[in-house]
């Protein structure tokens, strides 16, 4: 192995670790101290999910903001900076109870998150560029052993904590998870500063991206943002309502973190074969079977079956448009089609966690949420599926 590839390694790692706090602690354990928050503070469905609807308004900002400072800015900055803030954001949530001051960091921790993850992934695009299999192998991992990572570490703790100390402990956990994200904050700073330009390089001019010819996956991700999220806000809320312990509840979590980590290498021939819309597909079906199966079919060994299903694909959804993006487009465009995307996504996101919570409240089921989300799943595979290779001299 070269000195190249291994740097380019410890990169990766380095960028891995950013969307561990940006994604797997930033978006993805507040469904583990849902129940707990809901419990010590009386709030409704609704009001639970608003948040991480606060915190999807947020990334719709912060993918915005992203699009346009990509015309000053550099990626490597802008995932920095992303990062950084995130971690600040996690540690303040834990210091004030109130909705206001809730709603106000998951917003900003939406915004800041944004900005690192859709630069993060033109970054790692870029890495083994020469190499199709290790570079559809790298977007894998960036997008799947990162936010799995988060995932494992706050299953394996967070549930514990509180079972042990009590749900009115609930901030200590989001204090705990902010020290942890200062303490991965270093190894994502050198990666985006060994990305960075040369300070003297005039920066490429944009190419255009064919939007007309990219809506199959832009229409299957939409449905991505509004379906998948569901599952990760409310699945620990649905199994305390059906009385499962905090111990068999951190044990979903941790696999559903395992499965995400193992996904890139599942994933990666998928990556690496197809050119269209088929990997988005097949990854919608995957999340939107490991949905529904927990509320369809009764036994003790069904939530395990679709919390491997589900992280198996939920991650590698962004890796699918990556993916897609670097096979299509020219390297210009990386970083503004990968927005586009994240901006789509990121208004898509905001409709799921409180549309799901009000269909809980209305019902008295939020199981009945999951299955909803599961066929809006279903119909975005369903688009996705006539996204076609793009011709590079069609129309845009």
């Amino acid at each position: 192995m070269d000195a190249e590839i291994r740097r380019n390694w410890l990169v990766l790692g380095g960028l891995t670790l950013g969307v561990c706090v940006t994604n797997g602690f930033a978006r993805f354990a507040y469904g583990l101290l849902l129940p707990a928050m809901r419990s010590e503070l009386g709030w409704s469905y609704a009001q639970a999910g608003w948040l991480n609807t606060a915190n999807a308004i947020g990334y719709v900002v912060g993918a915005i903001l992203t699009l346009v400072l990509l015309r000053r800015v550099s990626p490597a900055r802008l995932f920095a900076v992303g990062v950084w803030t995130t971690a600040i954001t996690l540690f303040a949530t834990g210091l004030n109870e109130s909705l206001v001051a809730q709603s106000l960091w998951r917003f900003l921790a939406g915004i800041c998150g944004a900005m690192s993850f859709a630069t993060g992934g033109a970054l790692a695009a870029a890495l083994f560029a020469s190499n199709a299999r290790l570079n559809a192998l790298s977007i894998a991992i960036y997008f799947g052993v990162g936010g799995g990572m988060g995932i494992v570490l706050a299953g394996a703790t967070i549930p514990v904590i509180l079972a042990i100390y009590g749900p009115d402990t609930w901030a200590w956990g989001w204090i705990a998870i902010g020290v942890l994200s200062f303490g991965f904050t270093p190894a994502s700073l050198w990666a985006a500063r060994q990305l960075r330009p040369p300070p003297s390089g005039a920066p490429e001019p944009d190419a255009p991206v064919p939007l007309r010819r990219m809506l199959g996956e832009i229409a299957g991700y939409a449905g991505f943002g509004m379906g998948y999220i569901v599952y990760l806000t409310f699945i620990a809320a649905w199994m305390t309502s059906q009385n499962e312990g905090p111990l068999f509840i951190a044990v979903i979590w941790m696999i559903i973190g395992l499965c995400i980590c193992a996904s890139p290498f599942l994933w990666r021939g998928i990556f690496a074969r197809f050119s269209n819309g088929v990997p988005l597909a097949l990854i919608l079906t995957g999340i939107a079977v490991g949905s529904a199966l927990p509320v369809l079919w009764d036994g003790a060994y069904v939530p395990i079956l679709s919390a491997v299903i589900f992280g198996l694909a939920v991650f590698m959804a962004p890796g699918a448009i990556t993916n897609f993006v670097r096979r299509n487009l020219p390297q210009q465009s990386w970083g503004r089609a990968i927005s586009i995307f994240t901006v789509v996504f990121a208004i898509s996101q905001t409709l799921g966690p409180v549309g799901a919570g009000l269909i809980g409240d209305l019902t008295g089921d939020i199981g009945i949420s999951l299955l909803a989300a599961s066929g809006i799943l279903l119909l975005g595979a369903a688009l996705a599926i006539l996204q076609k290779p793009l011709e590079p001299d069609g129309p845009y």
